[in-house]
């Protein structure tokens, strides 16, 4: 078994959408980044980078690369899926926490639920997603931006 965690923030900004574990949320703000800017998936691909010894999204799609502007974190995700099974590995588990002042994340967290487990070929089960707020102290608490931790798993396929 391996374990890796992985950390990501994105500041927000007008015009542009915010999305959140593959889910557009409505907002008057978006997360600013080279890709869609999805935190909690940047984070989530990070701990599964880590758990492997392969570094990070940065390595992998870095932002100087015209190919991954806008691109949807999930086409990613999914890539980095594969470089997991590649590697011999498959999700042992997940668990993830949002931290964002506004808006709330709880209506959306199954749906966000559903896309990483979909898109990682794992039971839905394996993947535990949490919100909280930072009662107004820090960027995230002063609305200037988001982040995501990540813990995950991963075990031998065999």
């Amino acid at each position: 078994m391996k374990v890796g965690i992985g950390y990501d923030v994105h500041k927000l900004v007008e015009k542009r959408k915010l999305i959140i574990g593959g889910v557009e949320i409505p907002h008057d703000k978006g997360l600013l980044g080279h890709s869609d800017a999805d935190v909690l998936i940047h984070a989530i691909m990070d701990s599964i980078l880590g758990a492997l010894g392969l570094g990070d999204i940065g390595k992998h799609f870095p932002d100087t690369d015209e190919k991954y502007k806008d691109i949807s974190s999930m086409v990613l995700l999914e890539e980095v899926c594969n470089i997991m099974s590649a590697n011999g590995y498959k999700i042992g588990n997940i668990d993830s926490i949002i931290v964002a002042q506004s808006p709330k994340m709880a209506p959306y967290i199954d749906t966000m639920k559903e896309n990483i487990a979909r898109v990682l070929n794992v039971s839905i089960d394996n993947i535990n997603i949490k919100a909280t707020t930072t009662e107004e102290l820090g960027f995230e608490g002063n609305k200037k931006g988001m982040s995501a931790h990540s813990v995950c798993t991963l075990l031998r396929e065999l």
